[in-house]
């Protein structure tokens, strides 16, 4: 992890920027996939699975009594962790459902908001390194809270063609339709265009690698809405003298674990907080089964000093990380300059990992600095919001000459006649 200490104003900017990646020779990938399934369906789904999961599959789908049996295969213990963070998430997505609301803009002319369900969604759950059994309640849960008809789930099989069980337990709790075990740039592109086994979605929820993160990409050029721009985890944290560096270090690595790809940040107006943390890193670092995984994320990483906690602020906010970790006990004066973040966690007890798994709040969030213009999976994102609006006479007689004004003003005569047609009639009765 690479320590830097008072950079200048001109280089912080260059301090934000994330690893690139060159893309280019993955969008033949996926347009070569996607052509296939276009003309080809579930065969093709199947050749790509078992060029990358090494996996010949005679049925895509998921088999009912397959998922229902998975549970047996659960440990209790864990089932009764997941049951309480699916009473989490569960009550913290239930509090974002809106009560109808009707304004009367003026007399006689009434205006509100309803939402409608996405009737059919896709999530696709990785199942490589990491199988992510979290993420499917953090996707199915607000589904099946907003109404989705539909909310089928794709992950990858093994070499055997099964799927994780505590993946499927989590799909069977989380109310999902259909699973199927297909993963990968192919799971992508059955879900955009629909095969035969796979039914075709109006949106795309869900983590991938960098293979996924394209197709997701792609998919919004043949109609299908995905939930927001991704790419690799990434973790900012400021620690100030009353951060625990143990603590902060367990942190880091939590998130450096996830991918080789990952990044951290660790910023500290104290460069001996800083220099006891990347003491801390190093011990921890020698104990984790996922050792040389975030070995390599902490090669892109950067353990940054300035001269205060404001300027720690601005730095991430021009960072905009996907988690944001406050470490220590003075930073609530702080929250309200933070204006680019997916995620905050406050104070030293607040880990990263209770928002992975447990707390309630929605662990799929923008990356990549995207949290600029981007909010977290919430409720919202699986609904559509529709306006309605409804004017009685004296409505359209109140607000019917500043229309009249507006169209002609646009040159728009047909929209005025629109409104000069309805109020003349009052005069014709």
């Amino acid at each position: 992890m690479n320590k830097i200490v008072n950079p200048n104003k001109q280089d912080r900017l260059q301090l934000t920027q994330r690893p690139a990646a060159d893309i280019s020779e993955l969008k033949k990938i996926v347009n070569q996939i996607f052509d296939e399934i276009k003309k080809d369906g579930d065969e093709a789904v199947k050749k790509y699975s078992r060029l990358y999961d090494k996996v010949d599959l005679d049925s895509l789908a998921v088999n009912e009594k397959v998922i229902t049996n998975a549970s047996k295969k659960v440990p209790g213990e864990l089932k009764g962790a997941i049951q309480l963070a699916k009473n989490n998430i569960e009550k913290f997505h239930a509090s974002q459902q809106e009560r109808l609301k009707i304004i009367e803009t003026v007399k006689g002319v009434n205006c509100w908001r309803e939402s409608r369900a996405i009737e059919k969604v896709g999530i696709y759950i990785p199942g490589g390194t990491a199988p992510l059994f979290s993420t499917v309640l953090m996707l199915g849960i607000p589904a099946k809270l907003a109404g989705c008809k539909d909310v089928i789930l794709c992950t990858p099989p093994d070499n055997s063609g099964n799927v994780n069980n505590v993946i499927l337990y989590a799909a069977d709790l989380a109310g999902i339709t259909s699973v199927f075990s297909v993963g990968g740039i192919q799971a992508i592109g059955a879900m955009t265009f629909g095969t035969k086994s796979i039914p075709k979605v109006e949106k795309i929820f869900g983590p991938g690698n960098q293979y996924v993160t394209a197709a997701k990409q792609e998919a919004q050029n043949f109609g299908a809405a995905i939930d927001m721009p991704a790419g690799p985890s990434e973790l900012l944290i400021i620690a100030d003298k009353t951060c625990s560096p143990s603590f902060v270090a367990a942190d880091l690595l939590s998130q450096a674990e996830h991918g080789k790809d990952s990044q951290v940040i660790l910023l500290s107006d104290d460069e001996n907080v800083t220099d006891q943390v990347l003491i801390e890193l190093e011990q921890q670092l020698k104990l984790l089964p996922r050792k040389e995984i975030a070995q390599q994320a902490l090669e892109n990483s950067k353990a940054i000093v300035l001269s205060s906690l404001k300027e720690c602020i601005d730095f991430s906010n021009l960072y905009a990380p996907e988690h944001l970790i406050l470490a220590g006990d003075n930073f609530k004066p702080l929250i309200s300059e933070i204006t680019n973040a997916g995620s905050v966690f406050i104070g030293n007890y607040s880990c990263e990992s209770a928002g992975d798994y447990a707390s309630g709040t929605n662990h799929t969030l923008p990356t990549n600095g995207y949290a600029r213009n981007y909010s977290g999976v919430s409720l919202d994102s699986f609904v559509k919001k529709i306006t309605f609006q409804e004017l009685t006479k004296e409505g359209i007689q109140n607000i019917g000459s500043s229309i009249e004004l507006m169209a002609e003003a646009e040159q728009l005569s047909a929209h005025k006649n629109a409104v000069t047609i309805r109020l003349k009639s009052f005069y014709n009765v």
